[in-house]
């Protein structure tokens, strides 16, 4: 059975589901900034996927970095897999801008997080709600 890391839990929103992978919001403001959980038990790396998971899992990914490039306006889209801190194979998404507070280095403790309001996070779920229709299911 699928369980989601704690840390992730503790620091992300979920926001729904796509076929494969629970959608989370990392819960700072400062960045938009995503993360991909294929719903999988004991995964760690990519290559521990069935090949057929892998591709969803690049297809997703694919879809939802062009889907928040457009809606943020990034000038960069950061895609990566490291998982140092939580080992459960996660998938960040991050849609990048020159002027966010980063900007060029990593997100990664570049500054301490900025919590979303409510208000903040149904905005963001207004935008995604107008883009993902198929293969997503939100969480209410």
């Amino acid at each position: 059975m699928f369980v989601l890391d704690s840390r992730l839990e503790h620091d992300t929103l979920n926001l729904g589901d796509f076929p494969l992978c629970r959608l989370l919001l990392m819960n700072d403001a400062n960045y938009p900034w995503f993360i991909l959980v294929p719903r999988r038990e004991e995964i760690s790396e990519l290559f521990q996927l069935d090949p057929a998971d892998q591709q969803a899992l690049w297809r997703e990914a694919t879809a939802l970095a062009e889907t928040l490039k457009d809606i943020f306006g990034a000038d960069k889209m950061n895609v990566a897999t490291l998982g140092n801190m939580v080992s459960q194979l996660h998938m960040h998404v991050i849609a990048r801008r020159r002027d966010d507070a980063a900007w060029p280095a990593p997100v990664w403790g570049h500054q301490p997080a900025s919590r979303y309001s409510e208000t903040q996070v149904q905005a963001i779920k207004q935008k995604l709600k107008l883009v993902l229709t198929d293969n997503f299911r939100f969480v209410e």
